[in-house]
């Protein structure tokens, strides 16, 4: 919005320069979620809308039964925000991430709504809400092969091996965008079960696609990171960077002991968006490497089930992953702290490939 009133103002002619808006950007998301977070933390405690505590989860869980949830809501408004004030709304990219945003946040809002109405961890059915997540990406994925054929490219490419691409066949296309956004979205979703422990490893994810939108949109730069050139992808550094000044606003009351929790309504819209923003900047099988932490915890969850089903025999005492570690006695802090190091040290080799063919 910003960028267009700098034809008009003179004073306001430094918006134009992409690292201006992108600070900027970042620290008006941060800054929003530090003003509305006390006020909707009370507000939500006049609603009692608490976290519902899983009755096989771990003991000490119950001890946060009296948490508010749905902080969620506040992070994508944050985002949304920051993002039309500073970003060039003529670019398409960024109303599809916005459109997930909100779909998947919507989507989010229902189930924690139904739990805390029925006081019970159940939510959405689990066909409700993969039926919701799929009609809504499956409806994303349409409007995109309609409007930008360029996004629809029969090669993958492969980390550590860029120049080595997978060619795939228009299908394998559709069904491949559609497992990177409604995977992503229940990975982030899973593994949002300890205070923090989500939202620091989507801000790292998040790091990593802004360097990568910030140097695909040029030429030359990308030529030299071996990365796709994309005509429109440096406004997603402006998306990008609302929701790491978002994650880190709402970091601030979600750190161990968390005074709020994201519920649905913010893993499932952040997840999402992330999904997105890897298909745009052709990066889904990097997401793989830079989103490991969510990754592991889905693979663990399959694991287990998978075990049980056939075995009879449970592989972790409890999943996703983070909670086995919880039940041998490690301290949460402890936890948290050892999975954002973790998601760290992803993210760093996922940008060491980018030069590696």
């Amino acid at each position: 919005m910003l960028i267009l009133l700098h034809k008009y103002l003179y004073s306001l002619n430094f918006i134009v320069y992409l690292p201006y808006r992108a600070i900027f950007s970042l620290l008006t998301s941060f800054f929003i979620n530090l003003y509305i977070g006390p006020h909707f933390i009370q507000y939500m405690k006049k609603l009692q809308t608490y976290q519902i505590i899983r009755n096989n989860g771990p003991k000490k869980h119950f001890l946060k039964n009296k948490t508010p949830t749905m902080g969620g809501f506040f992070i994508v408004i944050s985002i949304i925000l920051s993002t039309i004030v500073y970003s060039d709304l003529s670019n398409i990219y960024i109303w599809y991430v916005i459109s997930i945003l909100i779909g998947y946040g919507l989507i989010g809002f229902i189930d924690d709504y139904k739990k805390i109405k029925h006081q019970n961890s159940r939510g959405l059915s689990v066909i409700w809400k993969y039926f919701f997540l799929s009609i809504f990406a499956l409806g994303l994925i349409f409007i995109i092969e309609n409007h930008d054929k360029d996004i629809f490219y029969n090669q993958i490419i492969i980390p550590f091996f860029k120049k080595k691409s997978l060619e795939i066949n228009y299908i394998y296309i559709i069904f491949l965008f559609y497992l990177v956004i409604v995977g992503t979205s229940n990975s982030v979703n899973l593994t949002d079960g300890l205070d923090g422990l989500a939202i620091m490893p989507v801000i790292f994810l998040t790091c990593g696609f802004l360097l990568i939108s910030f140097f695909s949109e040029n030429l030359n730069s990308s030529n030299f990171l071996n990365l796709s050139y994309i005509k429109n992808a440096s406004e997603l550094v402006i998306l990008c960077s609302s929701i790491i000044g978002s994650g880190l606003g709402f970091l601030w009351f979600n750190t161990y002991p968390a005074q709020i929790f994201m519920g649905d309504v913010g893993s499932l819209s952040l997840g999402g968006a992330l999904g997105i923003i890897a298909i745009l900047l052709h990066q889904e099988l990097l997401l793989i490497i830079m989103g490991g932490i969510f990754v592991l915890e889905t693979i663990s969850v399959i694991l287990q089930i998978i075990s049980f089903k056939i075995r009879k025999k449970r592989i972790f005492k409890m999943s996703p992953i983070h909670h086995h570690y919880e039940i041998k006695g490690l301290p949460e802090p402890l936890i948290i702290v050892r999975f954002w190091i973790l998601a760290l040290i992803l993210l760093l080799i996922s940008l060491i490939s980018l030069k590696v063919c």
